[in-house]
């Protein structure tokens, strides 16, 4: 049998996803997947029943990824001992977005954080996300038939090697699908994201790929984790908590935020629908400011490239004011060669990033 297989909605959902799409839809949507524990208080469990209830919603363990349905066997008994939510999906939530034409979901996976935790809970998530990466690997042929492109963003280095291995081979082996895109953060927290990212503009500086001066929030954000992605649309919450625990923060700063106080196991289509509900209804006022956010960022850039082009003409006249046609002309030479700067910066950093998983690949086949 098939790990993966073809899924659709019935035809109250088909009618209602139908009206949801005449209006603006999210194209990237990211979940924190909250609320085993309340869900397993609530029905008088154990706290690890709680958890087997919010795997159980997978069937069998299976991940739907953007409608095709990939499933984990004898996965329940690690999900317990780890005590967090992690990156499975409900089969259908993913089968819901690729139905509502959304191309693109993030999920919380494992916090940095989740490594204070015992010793027993860390292992059995590390051997839980083992079958995983091992059963996505089986089905190589599938995900390529369906165009789903797997990423995975965090510190690698905290895991273990064979699961860094593991991990290496599916984002290597899917990387050039485009139809749907499931991005797994793990060993992930947002502040160290940005923190990343402020070391990789260091590590251009001193390389001299960069200048200080090129710094800004355009190539901070060229520098995280998420680079490839767009930023989401709509970040949903479940369980009633309203924070986004080092989630996502500098991504989600003009992003639909929604706090839903359904517990995860129960998330249903429903859900979802209210959702993007609250995303349209807000759309209007989202779009105007990221229209208004870009517009700030190219005008504080204009005023950096002309701080910096005047400065260089003070440095390199002879102590006579420039006309304002040698101005402009210092401007566009010297924005042209930050732009180029810029560029061979962030081409060297996909080479070091990219050399990495290489080279864990590599390690994989020949070990």
């Amino acid at each position: 049998m098939s790990w993966i297989r073809e899924g659709e909605l019935n035809l109250l959902e088909r009618i209602s996803a139908n009206i949801l799409k005449a209006g603006p839809m999210p194209k990237h949507v990211a979940f924190i997947m909250d609320g085993n524990r309340r869900f397993a208080q609530k029905k008088n469990m154990e706290r690890q029943e709680g958890h087997m209830q919010g795997f159980n919603k997978l069937a069998e363990v299976r991940l739907r990824v953007c409608g095709h349905e990939v499933a984990f066997a004898n996965a329940e008994k690690a999900a317990a001992r780890s005590r967090v939510t992690l990156w499975f999906l409900p089969r259908q939530t993913l089968r819901w977005c690729k139905h509502l034409n959304i191309r693109e979901v993030t999920v919380y996976a494992f916090s940095i954080e989740n490594f204070k935790r015992s010793k027993d809970e860390v292992d059995g998530l590390m051997e839980l996300a083992r079958q995983k990466f091992e059963k996505l690997l089986e089905e190589r042929e599938n995900l390529e038939k369906h165009g789903v492109c797997i990423r995975v963003l965090g510190d690698l280095n905290m895991l273990p090697l064979d699961l860094q291995q593991l991990i290496a081979k599916a984002v290597l082996g899917t990387k050039a699908h485009n139809k749907c895109f499931l991005n797994v953060c793990f060993a992930y927290t947002s502040r160290y994201e940005i923190t990343n990212a402020v070391r990789e503009m260091a590590w251009g500086v001193e390389q001299g790929l960069i200048k200080a001066s090129d710094v800004s929030e355009p190539l901070l954000s060229a520098c995280l984790y998420s680079n490839k992605s767009p930023n989401p649309d709509l970040l949903i919450r479940t369980s009633g908590e309203v924070r986004l625990s080092d989630f996502l923060l500098w991504q989600t700063s003009h992003s639909c935020l929604v706090f839903q106080s359904v517990l995860w196991p129960e998330y249903s289509f429903w859900n979802l629908c209210e959702a993007i509900l609250q995303y349209q209804l807000n759309h209007a006022s989202i779009q105007k400011a990221r229209e208004l956010h870009r517009e700030h960022q190219a005008l504080q850039q204009l005023e950096a490239d002309r701080a910096c082009a005047a400065e260089h003409l003070q440095s390199h006249g002879n102590g006579k004011p420039a006309s304002g046609q040698r101005r402009r002309e210092a401007l566009l030479q010297y924005t042209a060669c930050r732009e180029e700067r810029i560029q061979d910066f962030l081409e060297a950093l996909k080479r070091k990033r990219d050399s990495f998983f290489n080279d864990l690949w590599s390690a994989g086949v020949s070990a």
